[in-house]
This record gives C-alpha cells, structure tokens and sequence, in this order.
C-alpha cells in the first residue's frame, strides 16, 4: 500500500522537486523513477497513465514532461511527446454507417456501457469487419508483458530520445487475426481529443516480434450510441513518432438523421425555464466545453452513481473539471447530489438515457433550450444559418449578470461549443 495517497497534482510536485526532474531532463534528457519512487506518494497505477494529455497533472503539464513505463518496476520521465489528436468530436458526422446487430436477448445496443460490450457490439454487428474489410477472429486481450525492444520518440523541444523498454507490462482491450492480418485493438467509452499512442505502439512491438502477419492498430470510441473507429500505422517500427492515421469510419446502431428543422421545432415547443441570472439561481453557470463528456458521464450514473474522485478517474479528468461537469449536468436537470460530493441521475437523466438516438439527442437539446441563452443565440443561428461570434455571447452575459466577470470569456466558450454541438447533430458544418 502507498505510504501517502495524495491527488495526483501534489504528488507530481513532491517528486519533481525531490528528484529535480526538469534540470535532469535539461541535462541528460529523461530521469528514471521506480515503481516504490513513486509509491511513497501514491500507488504507481494512478500516476503513471493518462489516456489523454488533457488531464495530465498540471505539474506534469506545465513543466512540459511525461512518463512511460520501461519495465514492470521503472519508468522514464522526459518531455517527449505521448500524444497523437482525434478529429474532434465535434466534426459533423457527415457519413454515418447504420447496422443492424442481430438479436440476443444479453446484449441492449442502447444500453452499452463498457469496453468489452462496446468490443462484443464490434464483433456481432459486422462493424469491425465493415471497417478492416477482412473476417476476424478474437484470438487475444488482456494484459501481457511488452517484450524486449528500443524506440526514438520525439521531444518538446526538438530532438529524439532513445527509449529502451525490458518487459513492461501492456493490455489489450481486443486482439484479432483475419486470413491476411493480425489485429490489435484499443477501446475507449470515453471521448477525448487526443489518445496515448502508448496503447498502440507497445502491442504494435510485442505482436510485430511473434507473427509473420503484418499489424493492423485500430482505436475505437464509443460514446453516446456512436461507433468512431480509427486505423493508425508506424512509418517506421523503430519510431513511436511516425505514427499516421490510415483511415476512419463512424457507424450507429441506429437512425442517426437529425435536421435543423428538428432541432428548431424542439425550440418551439420548449418553455424557458431561466435567464441565468446569479441572484437566486443556485446551480453555477456552465463551465464545460464538451457536450460529449456531459453525455458519456450520464451513461456511467446509469450504471452507478459516484462521487467526484470516480467521475475524474472515469473520465481521466483533473479534479475540477469533475466538479464543472458535474455541474453542467445539475444545469441542465440530468444530475443531482442525494448527498454532499456524490452525483445522481435525475429522473430526466434516466428517461433520457434509455431513449434512442436520435429522442436522445432531441431530448437533450430540450433541456438546453429551457435556458433563455441557447434560445436566444439559436433563433439567430436559424435565421442566419452562422454561429455567433464568441464576443456576441459575452455580451450577452454581461448584460444578463449570468457569472463574474472573471469566469465570462471561459464560459462563453462552453456556450459558443453546446451551440456547435447542437448544429453537428444534424451534419452541417459551422464552415458551411
């Protein structure tokens, strides 16, 4: 057990400071820290993996490092770059593949909430097939050791460092093997803008050392009924760098068509509910900028609730994004704390969830439109066919006293994003 179990954010900072991470990395290029280095402030598990850049602790982040595990007991510290971006969630999806899953009574393709039932939900409905064009068969997952070999990867500040790893240990979410292939799979129910590249390049070096087959890398998403997958490849076997996207492709289970028209007779036929104003609304105005993330956390309080040290390690947020999304959903009626520091499903929140896509979405816009502002800025987005301009939201709250005049330029952002996310529903784009 560790000794101290810190958050994440002062833990990073003891250990920068005690082992004088930044001037090391200047020198030498990479400190190496044991597992029981770490473990004297928190277990090495919740330090050592961010699936996402964006919720890399902040001294981690600001100093510009990152860390990669490089034996069962080790890892290396250096400012190289983990990262490889997504296209953003918020693209309209423009080309939308439905399937039809066949009938079994264990699996509800409406109620999929995780991994391995979004992966079992790949396998029956022919999407993964669709995807790689080849007949597959699972012939493996779960986690292994990385096997013995070396890498360049890139660093912050130009330059690569020379990374060698002795068995570390990796897992697999989904393995595969089709007649020309051998296929590795990382799945996420979680949407974030970037991914670990990690999780491909180490399996990519375990499976490219044990068969003949070439690899195939596929990073899937599934988050809020919509299938995203991703096909990436390497350049080069000996460059963790040189990875490039190959291919992507969304696919639903179900009728994804909205139209603008939709979306404004739910405004029509949605009563404002308030303007916002500071006095005498108790619930905070919005600090959330991915409506994605608001969803995805209502599909995890379907399963449970939790409280705020969940929802940050479900989401792999920072500890206050927790609390602003949280808040984002009390906002917009879906969530609700039965007891101090733990959120719920409203009894909204739980019809909504069970509705089908395209009443979900709706269904969610309708509790957007119940705030003056998004009616206000949409009518405008109909007759125009534009989005506002982000100074024109500030405006607006500054004249409604929605928030303090520190928080108006941050919030309005997260106003001008939902509104984007309600004009990606139907396919049309804010460069149209």
């Amino acid at each position: 057990m560790a000794k101290k179990n810190m958050p994440p954010t002062e833990a990073w900072q003891k250990l920068i400071q005690q082992y004088s991470i930044p001037d090391k990395v200047s020198d030498s290029g990479s400190v190496i820290l044991t597992a029981d280095d770490i473990r004297e402030y928190r277990e090495p598990r919740l330090m050592a993996k961010w699936d996402s850049e964006d919720y890399l602790p902040q001294p981690l982040k600001s100093e510009h490092l990152n860390i990669l595990p490089v034996s069962r007991s080790a890892y290396i510290v250096s400012d190289v770059l983990l990262y490889e971006p997504l296209p953003s969630l918020d693209q309209p999806v423009k080309e939308m593949t439905q399937v039809r899953l066949p009938h079994y009574e264990s699996i509800d393709i409406e109620h999929i909430s995780s991994e391995s039932n979004a992966i079992n939900a790949l396998k029956l409905s022919g999407i993964l097939d669709d995807f790689l064009g080849e007949k597959t068969v699972e012939t493996f997952n779960g986690r292994m050791g990385s096997g013995e070999f070396g890498f360049n990867i890139n660093r912050f500040g130009g330059g690569a460092l020379q990374v060698d790893v002795q068995n570390a240990q990796l897992e697999i979410d989904g393995g595969f093997e089709t007649d020309n292939s051998v296929v590795v799979m990382e799945a996420k129910n979680v949407p974030h803008n970037d991914f670990l590249v990690r999780q491909l390049y180490y399996p990519y070096r375990l499976w490219s050392g044990k068969v003949d087959k070439p690899i195939r890398l596929i990073f899937s998403q599934y988050t809020n009924q919509i299938f995203r997958l991703f096909e990436y490849g390497f350049d080069s076997q000996n460059d963790y760098s040189s990875i490039k996207l190959l291919g992507v492709k969304n696919y639903s289970l179900q009728d994804t068509t909205i139209t603008l028209e939709d979306i404004h007779a739910t405004l029509v036929n949605t009563c404002i509910r308030t303007d916002d104003k500071m006095d005498g609304n108790s619930v905070p105005f919005i600090q959330a900028n991915s409506m994605d993330r608001v969803i995805a956390i209502l599909e995890h309080l379907a399963v449970q609730n939790m409280n705020m040290q969940e929802v940050a390690e479900s989401m792999e947020f920072d500890p206050r994004q927790s609390t602003y999304y949280a808040d984002a959903g009390i906002y917009l009626g879906l969530f609700y704390r039965p007891i101090r520091g733990v959120i719920s499903l409203t009894g909204r929140g739980r019809e909504i969830f069970k509705m089908r896509y395209q009443d979900r979405q709706l269904a969610l816009v309708a509790q957007i439109f119940e705030h003056e502002i998004f009616q206000s800025f949409f009518i405008d987005i109909y007759r125009t066919g534009e989005l506002p301009d982000q100074k024109k939201i500030e405006d607006w709250m500054r004249w409604r006293k929605v928030c303090g005049e520190g928080q108006v330029v941050r919030r309005a952002s997260t106003v001008l994003s939902w509104l984007n996310w309600m004009i990606s529903l139907t396919g049309i784009s804010d460069e149209e």
